[in-house]
């Protein structure tokens, strides 16, 4: 673990600045909650000890060291150090910088430029990147908060190295209060319980933390506050939430595989993860009423009721009381018997369906509303299963170039046993009336 930052490693323009920039790593080394890639066997660390230096992406949450983990590349490989904002540059800045880039590098100097929320630029501005890329008039290190796989270019990916960084744990937060109180030379005014309340605020971020132990230094608290005292006087960080991008994604596949998995608790976690953060309710209830079908089927077929009930409940009501409908039917999917045995049924028969194209019916169920139909053998022979006995015919209603197929086999979990019961229950009367 890093050592903390004294007094004199703070450089005279930071002084007065946010805490923040104050406590900015000055190597590789004091960077927290990293080490997986600034440490010795870290692919960044590789590269500094190399001393060669690809392009790369750095892909994390806000707060996790991505502009200083480029600042720091720049310096340990004895590079020039070129930011630029996606949100702020055009075509017209990159120009400038690529040019700027050329001119270094007659004299010997490469450039590193740094691209933060690289993601904002569009597909053809990321285009613009390649030949100075592959030239090696720069090299490459983005930034992004966004999964880089949808959000840049193949082509870009395909030249630049993609590197993960973690969202900051409680030991690394930690270690930031630490190093904000030797900076400042008193403790925070929390007591433990407080200082544990502060870390969970962040939500892993480590500038968020910073910007909160800043306020809580610049106000004279006469004791150390608590929890509650803590609460009343900071808000908590925001979670990350984008609708239309990846932390959309990732918590309705959660909450639909802890729905599969049984686990009503989790379900219920990812749920209100989802509405706390500002989620369409209608969002979730149209993934509510998909699962029903395609995870429960007719082993609950009350599971479909229930998910549509619960739309029109919130329909109703709004929220906030609408929710709580939306809360039943996500219980009542998580508790339910499990089957996906229609969902494989429809999988299969629409396989069938297309391999098979357009295949005749047999002529006995076919209607014969005319009399030629009628002389050609349309309905002749058909059984009317309510005369049969048992209610039951066992005719044949398959094509006959392809006889009668399975496609779906239900399990022996909730509803669906009673219903594989009457499949074996029929099957055996077509063998019996077979037999005959």
């Amino acid at each position: 673990m890093a050592d903390l930052f004294a007094q004199d490693d703070v450089s005279a323009e930071a002084e007065g600045g946010p805490l923040a920039d104050r406590l900015r790593p000055r190597t590789l080394t004091d960077v927290v909650g990293q080490d997986h890639l600034t440490g010795p066997d870290g692919a960044i660390g590789r590269m500094v000890a190399a001393g060669r230096l690809s392009s790369i992406i750095l892909w994390g949450p806000p707060g996790t060291g991505k502009t200083t983990i480029s600042r720091l590349l720049a310096d340990a490989v004895g590079m020039r150090f070129e930011p630029i904002s996606a949100v702020f540059s055009g075509v017209a800045d990159l120009k400038k910088v690529f040019a700027a880039a050329k001119d270094h590098a007659r004299m010997g100097q490469r450039t590193l430029l740094f691209v933060d929320e690289i993601h904002r630029f569009n597909r053809a501005q990321q285009d613009s990147f390649l030949p100075f890329v592959e030239d090696g008039t720069v090299t490459l290190v983005g930034a992004t908060t966004e999964n880089p796989s949808f959000e840049l270019n193949a082509a870009l990916l395909s030249r630049a190295q993609v590197l993960i960084l973690r969202r900051l744990d409680a030991a690394a937060l930690e270690l930031l209060l630490d190093r904000a109180e030797a900076l400042m030379e008193r403790p925070l005014p929390l007591d433990a319980a407080a200082r544990e309340a502060l870390i969970a605020s962040a939500d892993g971020d480590g500038r968020f933390l910073l910007n909160q132990v800043e306020t809580l230094y610049s106000i004279d608290l006469p004791e150390a506050l608590d929890p509650a005292g803590l609460s009343a006087l900071l808000h908590r960080r925001v979670a990350v939430y984008d609708k239309d991008r990846e932390g959309h994604y990732n918590l309705i596949s959660a909450l639909h595989k802890s729905l599969r998995g049984s686990d009503p608790q989790a379900a219920l976690y990812y749920l209100a993860r989802m509405l706390t953060a500002g989620e369409e309710p209608l969002y979730v209830l149209r993934r509510l009423v998909r699962f029903a079908s395609e995870d429960i089927g007719l082993a609950d077929p009350q599971a479909l009721v229930q998910c549509l009930a619960a739309k029109d409940a919130y329909d109703f009501l709004g929220s906030p009381e609408g929710e709580l409908a939306i809360v039943q039917a996500c219980l009542y999917c998580a508790t339910a018997p499990k089957s996906n045995a229609a969902y494989k049924a429809m999988k299969s028969a629409w396989k069938s369906a297309r391999d098979t194209g357009s295949l005749m019916p047999p002529q006995n169920i076919l209607n014969a509303p005319t009399k030629l139909m009628k002389q050609v053998g349309y309905g002749k022979g058909y059984e009317y299963d309510h005369d049969a006995a048992d209610g039951f015919s066992g005719a044949n209603y398959w094509p006959e170039e392809i006889g009668p197929q399975t496609f779906y086999e239900p399990t022996e979990r909730g509803f669906e046993a009673r219903v594989a019961e009457r499949i074996a229950y029929w099957n055996k009367l077509r063998r019996e009336q077979g037999e005959a």
